[in-house]
């Protein structure tokens, strides 16, 4: 039994991920400007933090948090963590200033901060308090994973997962990628896309900001083969056309979740990359990341569920049951029912073993009495000429309850009026009366989406 193994022995998972690693380090595990770099080198950095861990008195169950991005040194102290037992809490420097109030929710005792050249400062923490989860949670003597919903109606949740769990999903292997590691790592989505890039012996392309021409260039570099990303952001590159500007010819699939995608951007991304396959993600912080496949391409209609997962619709409204559950919220109650089903609060339509995604229930809009689904009204904005992106959203109205307004982003200057009032004959043309919006809000400068690329409406 290797050191690995021995360290690891109450995490069957995570030592099977390990001893993988460790069996191909003459793999390339990064790519990091313009820079290759091995599972060997990757092992070297993660026995430099055991190190370092040892000295700072970071032991199995100390609560660590750590500010940066992807790096060969922030990649390694991730797994120097995991194979101490301890718990992890990644920030991005896109949550700076929340960072204060998830270092008291998470109850951290160590702060690793890094910089754009991958040094660090180590500084101590004294928690406020401790968290009886996290307390309960320690008697596992598994290493945990604390991140945070993003607030959007209303505090922001910590949430205590199971590393053991989440690892538990990759110890099969599968095929391994050359990944863009473009969704941040303190979503859950964007760390577990980091373990399944390494458990599968993949290689983690690292971007240094995340504009278009900036992923572009790295896969064009790193040849990429994946792409995980949002509907945002590929609009984003579609706006840019990036495939006059760079050799993406070694894309073979773009996988998209966290939003709902425009079927016009959808069918603009099949004419960008035609020889690559697109695939629908669906996941929850909650609950992991589950198995999904696309009817199609060009298709929104998607099979979710897969081992470990159990999926039911009530009043067309999708709920999860997940052998991969959190352990809970930290500042919040627990959500799931006494049987263990989550209710997500996305409203579905089906079509045999399929489902296509409508909207969040907190989203849709009610005018008269009518449902509008921001989508499908988007869906209709982007395609009318030099229109970059779209945000649909509800305002309130004495009479009608809600009605639609609409903010607009625009390729390239505009007379605004007149662009006014062809996106309204536009919509009359393709929508019925309650669903075209009462106002357009007009841009060629403003985002409509977060740090994340994710859609913010009503900004």
């Amino acid at each position: 039994m290797s050191k690995i193994e021995l360290s690891l022995a109450k995490t069957p998972s995570i030592t099977e991920v390990f001893s993988r690693m460790e069996a191909n380090k003459d793999l390339i595990a990064l790519f990091w400007e313009g820079k290759k770099y091995s599972y060997a080198t990757l092992f070297e950095k993660i026995a430099y933090w055991d190190k370092v861990l040892q000295e700072n008195q970071i032991e199995q169950g100390t609560i660590c948090a750590f500010q940066g991005d992807y790096s060969p040194m922030v990649c390694g102290l991730i797994f120097s963590l995991i194979k101490k037992g301890a718990i992890l809490v990644p920030f991005t420097d896109e949550i700076s200033n929340e960072i204060d109030s998830f270092l008291e929710i998470s109850c951290a005792e160590i702060f690793v901060k890094f910089s754009k050249d991958d040094t660090y400062s180590i500084s101590k923490v004294n928690p406020v308090s401790t968290n009886p989860l996290i307390s309960k949670f320690l008697e596992t003597k598994h290493p945990g994973l604390i991140v945070f919903t993003s607030g959007s109606t209303g505090k922001p949740k910590g949430i205590l997962h199971d590393c053991e769990y989440v690892m538990s999903k990759f110890v099969v292997e599968r095929q391994g990628w050359k990944t863009v590691l473009f969704l941040l790592m303190d979503h859950f989505g964007g760390f577990n896309t980091l373990l399944s890039t390494f458990a599968y012996l993949g290689t983690g392309i690292c971007v240094p900001n995340r504009t278009p021409h900036d992923v572009a260039k790295a896969i064009q570099d790193g040849k990429a083969n994946l792409l995980p990303t949002t509907p945002t952001f590929l609009n984003l590159m579609i706006a840019n056309k990036i495939e006059k500007f760079y050799d993406l010819s070694s894309m073979e699939l773009i996988s998209y979740g966290t939003e709902l995608m425009s079927q016009t951007t959808l069918e603009q991304v099949n004419k960008m990359f035609p020889k690559v396959r697109v695939k629908q993600t669906y996941g929850l912080s909650e609950q992991g990341v589950l198995h999904s496949k696309s009817e199609k391409n060009d298709s929104t209609w998607l099979k979710v569920g897969g081992p470990g997962f159990e999926t039911k619709i009530i009043d067309n409204i999708l709920w999860i049951k997940s052998k991969s559950n959190m352990v809970g919220y930290l500042n919040a109650p627990n959500p799931f029912d006494k049987d263990g089903w989550l209710c997500t609060g996305d409203e579905v339509e089906v079509n045999g073993e399929y489902i296509r995604f409508k909207g969040r229930k907190t989203e849709i809009i009610n005018v008269g009495g009518k449902k509008v689904y921001p989508i499908e009204v988007e869906n209709i904005l982007l395609k009318v000429e030099n229109v970059k992106d779209a945000s649909v959203f509800a305002k309130s109205h004495e009479i009608m309850g809600q009605i639609v307004h609409a903010n607009i982003t625009t390729n390239k200057e505009t007379d605004n009026m007149s662009l006014i009032r062809e996106l309204r004959v536009f919509c009359n043309a393709n929508l019925p009366r309650y669903k075209v919006p009462v106002k357009f809000n007009i841009s060629v400068k403003d985002d409509l989406h977060n740090a994340r690329f994710k859609k913010s409406r009503n900004l």
